[in-house]
């Protein structure tokens, strides 16, 4: 493994997405949006992503230096179009809007359709949050080929189809954020373990037989597998549900073969923003939270495990430590990491310089 300090890697990835084409505020948005997945241990959605990003700005997949623009306003609800601009720039303008509509009216329903990739949902939970607001994210993904076996089906139909709920911190607990793929594991989680030789979790894959497999290869070499939903149909119920409210219902594109062959990552997300005094501000909601949560994690841990904790809480472990002591890169990531950047014309030696 290779470990990178996170403010260096975060200023290289800058430079890297600006010779895409990004002006610097874009690019610096994108950057630390990365490079905070992998802080938090996601690096399913961090920096294995530039090269790929990099790519579709040049092929014109993605709009470089775009914004969100408005289709409708109709009180608590709001659509946007994303104009297939980086998603860390349409997720912050969009969750924006979606803010500042639920201080003045209570709540906010925000569709945004048309977006290049939205990265760690996550981070759109967590902005809404920081405000003080719940919030509910379905969301949809085409532009590629699917990658997500229906339950008792044997090839890919859709996609990791994402869903979040983030929800504010409490007197005495963080913030809460659920923020998960559909399937059994995001793409991005094969592609690590692809690029570091090592076999994927059980339950996971399916090859292009339709039968259970633990080798990250069949996402990446002819004859693709597929993904399996989480929890058998469970995930997928939910999967289609970020079809039908994360897309289709914003009239966003839908998981067909003619948005499945675009060469990019496009993204609709519905965003429901909650205030939490809406039913009354004698509600002792927080209140409520902490004697749950420290009944729950009371619980005697099993086996093997330290404590019990809940969502969110191996992120902020997790990223304490990486912030400390540095972000591990597998080899195959960082090589794909420097070719893309010596290809946009930097020097070999500014990543020498910084890898540990």
């Amino acid at each position: 493994m290779i470990t990178v300090a996170h403010d260096a890697l975060e200023k290289l990835v800058a430079e890297m997405i600006g010779r895409a084409g990004s002006n610097p505020e874009e690019a610096g948005k994108v950057a630390r949006n990365l490079v905070e997945a992998n802080c938090l241990g996601h690096d399913s959605h961090g920096i294995g992503l530039v090269a790929q990003y990099m790519d579709h700005a040049r092929a014109g997949s993605l709009t470089v230096n775009g914004h969100v623009s408005l289709v409708s306003d109709n009180g608590v609800y709001l659509l946007l179009d994303g104009n297939m601009a980086y998603g860390q720039v349409t997720g912050i303008e969009a969750m924006e809007l979606g803010i500042d509509r639920a201080r003045t009216a209570g709540a906010a329903i925000v569709g945004l359709r048309n977006s290049h990739h939205l990265g760690r949902i996550g981070a759109w939970g967590e902005m809404c949050a920081e405000a003080g607001f719940i919030s509910i994210h379905f969301v949809n993904v085409v532009g590629h080929r699917p990658l997500v076996a229906p339950w008792g089906g044997a090839e890919a139909r859709y996609s990791t189809n994402p869903y979040c709920t983030a929800v504010p911190a409490t007197d005495r607990n963080p913030m809460f954020v659920l923020d998960m793929a559909t399937s059994r594991v995001a793409l991005g989680k094969v592609r690590v373990a692809y690029n570091a030789g090592k076999e994927v979790v059980e339950g996971a894959l399916i090859d292009h037989n339709g039968r259970p497999t633990r080798e990250a290869a069949v996402m990446y070499e002819e004859p693709t597998g597929a993904l399996q939903a989480f929890g058998e149909h469970k995930g997928y119920g939910l999967a289609m549900l970020g079809e039908i409210l994360g897309a289709a219902l914003l009239g966003g594109p839908v998981t067909d073969p003619k948005h499945q062959e675009r060469n990019t990552i496009c993204n609709s997300m519905l965003t429901v923003i909650i205030d939490p005094k809406g039913f009354g501000k004698d509600i002792p909601f927080g209140d409520l939270i902490d004697s749950m949560l420290a009944y729950v994690t009371s619980a005697r841990p099993a086996e093997g495990t330290d404590k019990i904790r809940v969502a969110g809480e191996p992120e902020r472990e997790t990223s304490a430590d990486r912030k400390a002591n540095g972000i591990p890169v597998d080899p195959g990531t960082w090589a794909g990491l420097v070719e893309a950047g010596v290809n946009a014309g930097m020097d070999r030696h500014a990543f020498d310089g910084i890898a540990g």
